[in-house]
């Protein structure tokens, strides 16, 4: 049995090409197709429908997709318990998490890490709360950075309240003010960071009954961030993300706080592999 084409089949699914499969494995688009091709001989089945615009499971490869991940898993299981017999010599973390953690926190928690544990490897995957968790059900990360509550069983550890801020630009008339009143928002253009089901701001705006004119919608932060400097409108965002900025800005605490709760997620913490164990006790260096 090779498991590289287990996980050549099971990542080509997952990404729906030959070649972001290949990508992610370090192999050549044909090197992937050859291992799916020489599975199909195996097994004397068709496992993949070949599209110009990617591949699709046949009925035959749906039955077998979970006996294939099934065996991926027990396959990671097993060096997990390697890992534990050499105490951490070499290992591997794949995390899911969203762009504020991925600037502010992960940073120095890895390098706090890697001090102790300088042969452990890293995959970091960005992505929305809904990704991040799919991702962690999946197994396709080992870990990740979730707002609370999660909509799937998730074992979690609360991190920090990540308060929401107002963000104007510099000569705003209520740059000065000691917190920026919510209905404010409605008062001029409103610049929206939305990602996926990221729900926040609009759950906000529905608890106090406001419709803010929204002009614009972008999912980067950095893009609201240069938009409201340039006096293109306002907007809300975390303060997690507002650490260090280099714009030139006005952020201003709300007169009704407002945050999310970040938390460490794993699937199941008793299953996770001794690297995501120990990575977890230097998550205080955030």
């Amino acid at each position: 049995m090779n498991i590289l084409k287990y996980l050549a089949f099971i990542k080509t699914v997952e990404y729906g090409s030959f070649t972001k499969a290949a990508e992610k494995l370090n192999y050549s688009q044909s090197g992937i197709s050859r291992m799916i091709n020489d599975l199909e001989e195996e097994w004397k089945v068709v496992l993949l429908e070949r599209r110009k615009t990617g591949v699709k499971l046949t009925s035959d490869g749906m039955k077998l997709l979970p006996y294939a991940q099934e065996v991926c898993q027990k396959y990671e299981m097993l060096h997990r318990q390697v890992e534990e017999l050499n105490g951490l010599q070499s290992g591997y973390i794949r995390i899911g998490t969203f762009s504020s953690v991925a600037t502010h926190w992960l940073p120095n928690i890895i390098k706090e890490f890697q001090k102790d544990y300088p042969n452990i490897d890293y995959e970091l995957l960005l992505g929305n709360y809904s990704e991040i968790e799919e991702w962690i059900q999946e197994g396709r990360v080992d870990c990740g950075f979730l707002r609370l509550p999660p909509q799937t069983v998730l074992d979690t550890v609360v991190l920090e309240q990540d308060l929401l801020l107002a963000v104007l630009p510099a000569d705003h008339p209520l740059a000065g003010c000691d917190r920026f009143p919510v209905s404010a928002f409605c008062d001029e253009p409103f610049i929206l960071l939305e990602r996926g089901n990221n729900t926040e701001i609009a759950q906000i705006f529905a608890q106090f009954s406001l419709k803010p004119r929204t002009r614009f919608t972008t999912w980067d932060d950095y893009a609201v961030m240069s938009m409201v400097e340039k006096g293109l409108g306002i907007s809300m965002l975390h303060q997690l993300i507002l650490r260090r900025t280099p714009y030139h800005l006005a952020v201003k605490e709300l007169d009704v706080p407002v945050y999310r709760s970040i938390c460490f997620a794993v699937r199941d913490k008793k299953a996770c592999s001794l690297a995501v164990k120990k990575f977890s006790e230097y998550l205080k260096y955030r």
